[in-house]
């Protein structure tokens, strides 16, 4: 078992330094294969004798690469990667993601690149692999992207450019022209366009991709600056809506307690041991989507803080009892 480990350790790195454009620090090297410091020059050095290992010092540091395309053993994808790539793929054609014909022309690619005899050799794992996984996909809208529009937002911001559209939004009955610098998509069951109006100091605000028409580059340069960090924009919400943030305090009753301690409600959060109880704070806006969150728990969270947070929470209430009220036609 342990020349298994070591082997299989070594053929990480190896993969890892044909990978890295860069270069590794041995110090990058070790977190790599999740050893030490003194395990990876031993491997370093067992690599230097089988491949044309390339050394830099960068800041002081020494970096090391293997430069060129690696033999196709270590490049060349197994059975669980490829009925990986597929599943997800079919998870996001089913779920409508606009992400799907992408994902399927890289399978189609990957697939094409393998040798004959490697595909006769993977197809009697491949189909069990295949046929019985799944991605769950939850029940929400389901919407058709354009593929069209995808590309076309992914070529303005590959190009620095803002991006032009007529955009009708929710209850409106015409649609109006915008532009904006693309500053990200966000992907799921809608996807959105986060962008931000050029020369106005306003907040970027999202756009549905299905509410979008007459997509084209602008000839105007706009591009999201080194600053702009994404998943942070994305952390000041629970979830695309945006508000003013507020201090959040769930606690969560002590027969859901473990389930609590095992549970993302917020990238940014912490859990605290009450008894036997858990509390969780974070800190994020979009009230009405962490109320109706908060209805799958079944009872089992108590809303502490923020007052808005709980008049929410009622009005939520309120509406589903409403329906319950109505006579069935």
């Amino acid at each position: 078992m342990a020349r298994m480990e070591k082997l299989d350790r070594l053929l990480t790195l190896v993969a890892a330094l044909g990978e890295s454009a860069e270069g590794l620090t041995l110090d990058e090297m070790a977190e790599v294969i999740g050893a030490n410091r003194r395990t990876a020059e031993r491997l370093r050095d067992v690599i230097l004798v089988h491949f044309d290992l390339e050394e830099r010092i960068d800041d002081r540091h020494k970096r090391f690469r293997i430069p060129g395309a690696l033999p196709s053993p270590f490049t060349q994808p197994n059975v669980e990667e490829i009925a990986a790539l597929q599943s997800v793929a079919a998870m996001q054609r089913r779920g409508g993601s606009a992400q799907a014909e992408l994902l399927e022309s890289l399978l189609g690619k990957v697939q094409a690149g393998l040798r004959r005899e490697v595909k006769s050799r993977m197809a009697p794992d491949l189909d069990p692999l295949v046929r019985l996984q799944r991605h769950h996909v939850p029940a929400g809208p389901m919407i058709e992207h354009a593929p069209e529009t995808v590309a076309a937002i992914q070529g303005a911001m590959m190009a620095g450019v803002c991006l032009e559209f007529d955009y009708r939004a929710e209850g409106a009955s015409e649609a109006k022209w915008r532009r904006v610098v693309p500053l990200g998509l966000i992907h799921g069951a809608v996807t959105y366009l986060i962008g931000k109006i050029p020369g106005r100091d306003l907040d970027p605000v999202p756009y549905r991709l299905d509410r979008m028409s007459e997509v084209r580059a602008s000839n105007e340069p706009g591009a999201a600056g080194e600053e702009w960090d994404l998943d942070e924009w994305m952390s000041r919400s629970f979830g695309i809506w945006r508000e003013e943030g507020h201090d959040i305090v769930l606690r969560v009753a002590a027969t859901s307690a473990e389930r609590a301690r095992r549970w993302r409600f917020h990238p940014h959060q912490s859990i605290e041991e009450d008894g036997e109880e858990v509390v969780v704070r974070f800190h994020s806006g979009g009230l009405r989507e962490i109320a109706e969150h908060l209805f799958t728990w079944g009872g089992e969270v108590r809303i502490e803080a923020p007052e808005e947070l709980r008049e929410v929470m009622r009005e939520r209430l309120d509406a589903a009892q409403a329906s319950l009220k109505k006579e069935p036609l």
